[in-house]
């Protein structure tokens, strides 16, 4: 399995946003510390997927950055993917690992400790913990999970926590202080009037 950078950014595919602007924005910056996640819509379908994958997976490559794909597990062999990520909904992690073989990366979401145990015992590479505080970006998510929701995950497994929802660099050092490896954001960088400003200065946060 590659490493695992500490910054996660997910494409944020909203109309009005422009995720291959940004990633080329924080690529630069980040470097082998981005691992970028690609999640579309919904009701995107697997040729746009495709497309926007394929193009992340190009931009990565230089600056040795990991490209995932959530939920869409065959898109992301189909561009040669260093692995995917599933949530609660998509397939069951014993189940995704089988399709995504033994090396590739593979992230699940999980919010407390028994089910993230469950998670790492079926073949996940890391959790996805959240949300850690109130987000708009996704509906209908549960209640923020806070600094001490990471740190009862990250205390039940071995494998590296990122946590998720509505994280920006100055909640980074809580987090951090709770046992997360590292963070996975999309409007934190995606709406900023500065991307490469914004990724510079989580990275510092996450590194310091």
């Amino acid at each position: 399995m590659p490493s695992l950078g500490r910054l996660h950014l997910i494409t944020d595919t909203r109309p009005g946003r422009d995720p291959l602007g940004v990633l080329r924005a924080a690529l630069p910056v980040a470097r082998a510390e981005l691992v970028v996640q690609v999640r579309v819509a919904d009701d995107a379908t697997d040729r746009e997927a495709y497309e926007l994958a394929r193009q992340v997976v190009a931009l990565c490559r230089p600056y040795g950055a990991t490209c995932l794909v959530n939920d869409r597990l065959h898109v992301a062999l189909a561009v040669d993917a260093a692995g995917g990520h599933v949530g609660a909904a998509d397939l069951p992690v014993r189940a995704a690992r089988q399709v995504l073989g033994a090396t590739a990366v593979l992230g699940a979401t999980a919010r407390e400790p028994v089910a993230a145990a469950e998670a790492v015992a079926a073949g996940a590479s890391y959790l996805g913990v959240g949300p850690c505080h109130a987000t708009t970006t996704k509906a209908g998510l549960p209640e923020p999970i806070g600094p001490a929701g990471v740190r009862a995950v990250a205390g039940a497994v071995d494998v590296p926590v990122i946590a998720i929802g509505g994280v920006t660099a100055a909640s980074v050092p809580a987090l951090r202080a709770a046992g997360a490896y590292g963070v996975a954001v999309v409007g934190a960088i995606s709406a900023s009037p500065d991307p490469a400003r914004t990724t510079a200065d989580l990275i510092e946060a996450l590194t310091c």
